[in-house]
């Protein structure tokens, strides 16, 4: 079985010289781009194969990160099904001046490993070795059958629903 996989990225790389909003804080979406990034890289470590995003469950964006802040992210593998993955990662803004630390965003992202081909592959399970990681699996579950309720009332029982007409395209 396989250990769960945290992996953090302190690396200046997260501190940037990025585009920043009028208000002097960094753009959303550049965030996103870093928390797909590095829930990538922890689900990599934990399948040994190469995986793409599947989705991204939920994105809690609670403060702002300001220009000049250091952008800290931790990424750790909280659930497997057969071929996913589900991540947590959580974005921290430090002021390096001020000396504080403060939580920005919080994500949960789904991976699928994939073979050479391009296939779905099997990974192996996440080891749960704490009351937290036991907690976030079981709320693991709880988010996939959200994800499967959601996908399918955005499909009709043969295809694709249009949306325009809420028809089936079929």
């Amino acid at each position: 079985m396989g250990k769960s996989q945290k992996v953090t990225d302190d690396s200046n790389e997260t501190g940037f010289t990025a585009r920043y909003e009028s208000y002097g804080t960094i753009f959303g979406g550049k965030i996103l781009s870093y928390i797909d990034e590095i829930a990538a890289i922890a689900a990599m470590k934990h399948s040994k194969k190469v995986v793409v995003t599947a989705s991204i469950d939920t994105v809690n964006f609670i403060s702002s990160a300001k220009t000049g802040d250091i952008l800290p992210l931790e990424a750790v593998v909280i659930a497997t099904g057969k071929t996913s993955i589900e991540v947590y990662v959580k974005v921290e803004s430090e002021d390096l001046l001020k000396e504080t630390k403060t939580l920005t965003t919080t994500s949960f992202l789904t991976m699928v490993a994939k073979d050479e081909l391009g296939k779905p592959i099997t990974v192996q399970k996440v080891v749960l070795e704490t009351d937290e990681d036991r907690n976030l699996f079981a709320e693991a579950r709880t988010r996939k059958q959200h994800r499967l309720n959601k996908s399918s009332n955005q499909h009709g029982r043969d295809g694709i629903i249009d949306a325009g007409t809420n028809r089936n395209t079929n």
